[in-house]
């Protein structure tokens, strides 16, 4: 969490100091009719770190352990102005992510640990709330809904955890929320944001046996994600 912040404030200063007098009294403004074109496009790259919310059918001697590591995103984005203040947001990416649960109660390692590599294409169609514009900045609420395609999921395979085989549903429904800033830079819009990714169903294919020590009392399994992007416009 800190890494991700730490870089989300060293680039979003950065880029904002670029700007002739983006905080001055008087700054020049930057792109001034901009925000008024009825669609407009950027792209995005960004930062992600994934985990897993993991609800039991009866509580454990011990919680899988579910650790997450940093992951990349890239995508486009298509803007279509609603109102002086409201957009709405198409921003279909992929995200690249890995999450590795750790198990209880096995003596070998193979057992033990399930390393849960994700690649997503994701589709979010998002609102975006902006406030007045002051200057060259203007910050923003964005939310809404996108329905994610994992290509790493495993949802076709016979083979399940007795294989070392763990699976997920290919597709699913998640709701997103977060928040950000437009900076009018000389050249282009700039807009940092920091976004939560909270999967709406249970993600989970049980193992072939309903006894199964990694499926078997797991009666939820649904992804949350944190996620930084840098969308240039």
């Amino acid at each position: 969490m800190r890494y991700f912040l730490f870089v989300f404030c060293f680039c979003s200063l950065g880029l904002t100091a670029q700007s002739k007098g983006m905080f001055s009294r008087d700054p020049i403004i930057n792109l001034e009719n901009f925000d008024k074109q009825r669609v407009h496009w950027g792209y995005f790259l960004g930062f992600n770190s994934f985990d897993f919310k993991i609800d039991y059918i009866n509580p454990p001697a011990r919680d899988i352990v579910v650790n997450g590591t940093t992951g990349f995103n890239v995508g486009l984005v298509g803007n279509l102005r609603l109102h002086e203040y409201f957009d709405l947001r198409f921003e279909p990416g992929l995200y690249y992510t890995q999450r590795n649960l750790t198990y209880s109660g096995f003596t070998r390692t193979i057992d033990a640990l399930r390393e849960v590599r994700s690649t997503y294409i994701s589709f979010p169609l998002l609102l975006k709330f902006s406030s007045k514009r002051i200057g060259n900045v203007r910050p923003y609420l964005v939310g809404g809904v996108n329905t994610t395609l994992n290509l790493s999921s495993n949802s076709k395979s016979l083979d399940d955890n007795y294989q070392q085989r763990f699976r997920v549903k290919q597709w699913t429904n998640n709701y997103e929320i977060g928040f950000g800033i437009d900076l009018y830079l000389e050249y282009f819009k700039f807009s940092p944001s920091i976004r939560g990714i909270f999967g709406m169903g249970d993600e989970l294919i049980r193992d072939n046996n309903p006894d199964s020590p990694w499926t078997g009392n797991i009666s939820g399994f649904r992804t949350r994600g944190f996620v930084v992007n840098f969308t240039f416009h």
